[in-house]
């Protein structure tokens, strides 16, 4: 936990960060594919706390630098309507060099919807797209 390294800025654990949306029509589970019900997906949910995620350490990278999800293992616990505003947040648990683990939670006005562990690497922009095909 401390420093990703020297030519970066500090990266520690505490930062964190939001992201909002409203369930509309093509964020839904029947739209997505990934049921057939008029709810928040749960692939929108997971998009959204890797927005927070990569939100709460954007402005700490140097020029050149960004993030990556690597890794999601969250429990997606309550529906949510047509509506309903959804809001993620992630927070940084954990740095070990280039691997940030965050806990990413989203909640309606209701309460908790989703949670759980969002893994991102710190990465150079244009190496990590020179490797795709």
């Amino acid at each position: 936990m401390g420093l990703v390294s020297d030519s970066m800025e500090q990266i520690t654990a505490g930062l964190s960060a939001n992201s909002t949306t409203v369930v509309a029509p093509e964020n839904t589970a029947a739209a997505m594919g990934s049921g057939d019900l008029p709810v928040f997906a749960t692939p929108a949910m997971v998009a959204l706390m890797e927005n927070a995620a990569m939100k709460a350490v954007a402005e700490q990278l140097p020029d050149g630098q960004t993030t990556v999800g690597a890794a999601m293992h969250v429990a997606h616990s309550k529906p949510s309507g047509l509506g309903a505003e959804i809001t993620a947040t992630a927070v940084l648990s954990e740095v070990d060099g280039r691997k940030l683990v965050f806990r990413v939670e989203a909640r309606d006005t209701d309460g908790v919807i989703g949670e759980g562990e969002h893994v991102r690497y710190i990465v150079d922009r244009v190496r990590f797209l020179s490797k795709i095909r």
